[in-house]
């Protein structure tokens, strides 16, 4: 080979090693882009954060008092009712939303993809690569990737667990008692039981954390009725408290149950989920 020969190869080389890094460059820079996945009726979709930002639907919304952060906050958001409807969609479905932690809330199909601003208007807000949002109070972590917010006149009337922060994953499934039949109340019980209110705000408030016998799909908590029932091994004015807020009973570096303000779940709020949760001590397995 002569040198010019050589010359040539060796810039061909050079050249190819280049591209090469390029590429691996850009394999990276595609595998750590955040990708929420969205999951209906058999059909999966994968969509980017850039995907979502580069939409036309999106835009900045102010949240006045937001529940993650605890403080007024804007975002760059997609309305979840126009990114849901381009899905096939069961009537009777909710929408569970699976955080990188594991945390699922079940958010009611008709609450989600309302788009009145006379009610509440569901959003998916999506944090910038370029302009990060601020970590949570206490925690070591922003609300990102992908963070579902409410505005319009019935926002504060949100539960506060259906301010899904860290998501994943949106998934299209059947609502909760239909799911799993373990967690329901005796079919036998009166319709105005406390029980039967407790049911409800149960699988809004606790089941995003809590499994009971086995029903739910995060285990971020503790299943709350086996192997034993809290309420088989705490006074009442205990597990109030607890549940209203748990440093106020026993605190540890670890603790990641945030409690509930006043405005989240009244008294008689709590009351009923204890009277869900001993009402379910008796159906240990059913």
């Amino acid at each position: 080979m002569s040198h010019l020969q050589s010359t040539i190869y060796q810039s061909a080389i050079a050249q190819l090693c280049v591209i090469a890094a390029t590429l691996a460059c850009l394999l990276s820079a595609a595998a750590s882009e955040p990708t929420l996945e969205i999951v209906s009726d058999g059909e999966t979709r994968s969509v980017t954060r850039e995907t979502l930002l580069a939409r036309p639907d999106a835009t900045e919304v102010d949240i006045p008092a937001d529940i993650a952060y605890r403080r007024p906050m804007r975002f760059r958001a997609v309305p979840l009712a126009a990114l849901l409807g381009e899905l096939r969609l069961p009537q009777d479905s909710v929408i569970e939303t699976v955080a990188l932690d594991g945390f699922a809330a079940h958010i009611p199909l008709d609450l989600v993809t309302n788009s009145d601003p006379a009610k509440a208007i569901a959003w998916i807000a999506i944090e910038p690569a370029n302009a990060p949002w601020p970590n949570l109070p206490g925690k070591q972590a922003s609300a990102g990737p992908f963070y579902v917010v409410w505005t319009g006149a019935q926002a504060k009337a949100v539960s506060s667990e259906y301010w899904a922060y860290q998501v994943a994953k949106l998934v299209s499934e059947r609502p909760p008692a239909a799911r799993w039949p373990q967690l329901a109340v005796d079919p036998a019980l009166p319709a105005t039981h406390e029980a039967r209110a407790g049911q409800t705000l149960f699988i809004a408030q606790c089941l995003p954390c809590h499994m009971i016998n086995g029903a739910g799909s995060s285990d971020v908590g503790p299943d709350l009725n086996t192997p034993m029932n809290p309420t088989a091994y705490m006074t009442r004015k205990g597990l109030h408290a607890l549940i209203r807020d748990p440093k106020s009973v026993r605190s540890w570096p670890n603790q990641m149950m945030p409690g509930f303000a006043l405005d989240q779940m009244s008294d008689r709020d709590i009351d009923a989920v204890m009277a869900y949760l001993a009402h379910m001590a008796e159906r240990t397995g059913k």
